[in-house]
């Protein structure tokens, strides 16, 4: 199991070999798995690209950072999503979310935190059919990268995991 350093970035970090993820509509298949970065604080990851079951082109993309740094907790969230705009309406990305789920209880995580921006309906309302709980509206840090595409602030939801230890098992 990984470890992390003072930090909270994940030292000996090993990525699943997790293949393909399907609830039986879409399917979530790794795209990049990205290694912790110290010197910028970035945290081991997976990018997964989502498809409807059975096509190959994607309709969206779901991350999922395996750390808990203050700046994942804070900052910018363990989860991020985005459904292409034909695609949406369809609980695409609460779907993918759930897929994602047991890779991070592999890892050891038990809670995840989503930030989405406070405008951003569809996104909170991908929260809300997670079970994830609102905890409070924060203003974006200066030089994140959010703030760089011109968000101010952003919503933190706290998704704890359920069936904790019936999901570890699968991955174990």
């Amino acid at each position: 199991m990984s470890q992390e350093n003072n930090a909270g970035i994940v030292n000996e970090f090993k990525f699943l070999d997790v293949g393909t993820l399907s609830d039986g509509e879409i399917e979530v298949v790794v795209k990049e798995k990205q290694p912790a970065d110290d010197k910028k604080g970035y945290v081991p990851g997976y990018e997964f690209e989502i498809r409807l079951l059975g096509k190959p082109d994607p309709i969206g993309r779901v991350g999922l950072r395996i750390g808990n740094t203050k700046r994942v907790i804070m900052d910018i969230g363990h989860i991020g999503y985005e459904i292409k705009e034909n695609y949406r309406g369809h609980r695409y990305a609460a779907k993918a979310c759930n897929l994602v789920k047991s890779i991070a209880v592999a890892h050891g995580l038990q809670t995840l935190w989503i930030l989405c921006d406070p405008g951003n309906i569809a996104s909170r309302r991908t929260c809300e059919i997670l079970g994830c709980d609102l905890v409070e509206i924060v203003n974006i840090p200066e030089g994140s990268e959010m703030y760089q595409r011109g968000e101010r602030q952003a919503c933190r939801y706290r998704w704890d995991l359920e069936n904790y230890n019936e999901a570890r098992r699968v991955w174990s």
